[in-house]
């Protein structure tokens, strides 16, 4: 209660807020005086809350621990920063760069966090999205603990579909059902897609009993997660699909259907195409007569009528036609010719850079090796583009559908004909570490840059890429690089030191990885006794 010779704490905001001249009453400084009486009077007179409830502990972890240099290495990298100010590099590694490498190489080990560096390694997943799969999965379930506890973290809640809820195994079938009748949006999604890698029926089955009642945008995720084992034992529900309400869920159907080559989707859309395109017998050239209009039936298999900005009518209908065809379909449309030798047919009107880009987009979709080696081309040849692909953007996809194997050896055969101004794109679709015969073409290739004088930043993110694909047993075979070279008359001043520079940083990072993998290898069985 307040006291009788007391001003109600009230009164005393009220006059702070309307000024003391208006309340003769009073003066600033008693004004002030009475408020720091009142402030303790309030404080002193707190009656305490009950104490909140603790969280619950965080669930076990029951993975291995980090051998200790490898935890005072993940402490090191968790520790370095990009710096501000000075945007040169120098020749030091940089470390941030090698924490997603890190991190997949213990994932793959299946080792356990330290808990103390878990703050910084989710400060770091929240400033870089690229590491979040992941420093999330190395985190576990402590991740999702830390991040109902803090705000800035929740970022983990929403990458881990259920939010750290316990899917059941897919096989237990009440339990599923019973999760899939009444789970949150993200537990619905997550459990879809364990059922889907399981039993791909079971799912199917699971999405078809509440299809109909589900949102337009709920049904897009789930159909999505189809592609996940997609057979020909989907195409029933996918085509039922093909006359959903929502635009996006029959493009889907559409493309999910097209990537089966024996559905009656592929055999409709490849009857459009095949239609569309003949060989003319007398030229031997490819004539191309487009679609002159676009009717209901193509438009409910996925066809969009209306084009982009810029792009004619005709051209875009017949693109997304024969990219939805079925590949096997051409060679007995087109004189039973192999794709090697469809690709170097000409093509009337202007409309081969059209249908040999579609038949790119087909040969991604489907995963074509002979169309997409055929549409790549020699990687010497003078026209770094290729017979059928149109970009280096194209060549980097098609790239994707052959073994690692023969893609690499494909890939240094181009630097070593065209260089690295155009090949960055196609690295990066190559598998690391980099084959010896990639690595040797790019640090050559490298060499040569050097050699010739100019600056090494033109090539920067190609060594960039150096640093984290070529294999760490190289380092030994590129410290004669390290040494700054008698510059020519007519190199860039100073380019020698800096060429140098770049080196030092490429072979100490090399060194690093290969401590670093070094460091995270399993203990090896104890010796035996009497034995060497």
């Amino acid at each position: 209660m307040t006291s009788p010779t007391t001003t109600p704490w009230d009164d005393l905001v009220t006059t702070a807020l309307l000024g003391t001249e208006r309340r003769s009453t009073t003066t600033p400084t008693a004004l002030l005086d009475e408020a720091a009486v009142q402030t303790v009077r309030r404080r002193a007179g707190l009656r305490p809350a009950p104490a909140a409830t603790p969280p619950e502990p965080a669930a076990a972890d029951p993975r291995p621990p980090l051998p200790t240099a490898a935890r005072s290495r993940l402490s090191l990298l968790l520790t370095d920063r990009p710096g501000t100010g000075n945007t040169r590099r120098g020749a030091a590694p940089d470390l941030l760069e090698l924490l997603p490498q890190w991190l997949a190489t213990a994932n793959a080990h299946g080792y356990a966090p330290p808990p103390e560096l878990l703050p910084a390694l989710l400060d770091a997943a929240r400033g870089r999205t690229d590491l979040r799969p992941g420093a999330l999965t190395f985190a576990g379930p402590r991740a999702l603990w830390l991040a109902r506890l803090n705000p800035d973290w929740k970022f983990a809640l929403r990458a881990a579909p259920g939010a750290g809820t316990a899917l059941p195994a897919p096989e237990d079938t009440e339990q599923v059902q019973l999760l899939w009748s009444e789970g949150l949006f993200a537990e619905r999604v997550a459990l879809l897609a364990a059922v889907r890698a399981h039993d791909p029926d079971a799912a199917r089955t699971l999405l078809e009993g509440t299809w109909r009642t589900e949102r337009a945008e709920d049904r897009l995720m789930f159909l999505d997660s189809l592609r996940t084992g997609l057979g020909d034992a989907d195409e029933p529900f996918l085509e039922r699909a093909l006359a959903d309400r929502s635009r996006n869920v029959r493009s889907t159907a559409a493309e999910l259907l097209s990537a089966l080559p024996h559905s009656a989707l592929a055999g409709r859309m490849a009857d459009r195409a095949l239609s569309c395109v003949a060989l003319d017998r007398t030229t031997g050239a490819v004539v191309v007569e487009a679609p002159h209009e676009c009717d209901v039936a193509m438009e409910r298999d996925g066809v969009v009528a209306k084009p982009p900005t810029g792009r004619g009518e005709r051209s875009w209908w017949l693109g997304q036609l024969v990219e939805a065809a079925p590949l096997d379909r051409w060679p007995a449309r087109l004189g039973d010719r192999t794709p090697e030798e469809i690709v170097t047919l000409p093509v009337a009107d202007d409309w081969r850079g059209e249908l040999h880009a579609a038949w790119c987009r087909a040969a991604v979709r489907q995963r074509d090796t002979g169309w997409s080696r055929a549409l790549l081309g020699t990687p010497t040849a003078a026209d770094a583009a290729g017979p059928g692909a149109v970009s280096l953007a194209e060549r980097s996809k098609l790239l994707a559908a052959l073994p690692g194997a023969e893609r690499a050896e494909w890939v240094a055969r181009f630097i070593a004909a065209h260089g690295l101004s155009e090949a960055f794109q196609l690295l990066g679709v190559c598998a690391t570490p980099w084959a010896p015969p990639l690595g040797r073409a790019v640090v050559d290739a490298l060499n040569i840059a050097r050699d010739a004088g100019s600056y090494p930043w033109s090539f920067s993110g190609v060594m960039g890429l150096a640093e984290r694909c070529l294999d760490p047993e190289e380092a030994v075979r590129l410290e004669g690089l390290t040494a700054t070279v008698e510059e020519t008359e007519d190199a860039a001043p100073g380019a020698g030191g800096y060429w140098s520079e770049a080196f030092q940083r490429l072979v100490g990072t090399l060194r690093l990885r290969r401590a670093m993998r070094d460091e995270l290898a399993p203990p090896g069985p104890a010796p035996t006794p009497g034995g060497p």
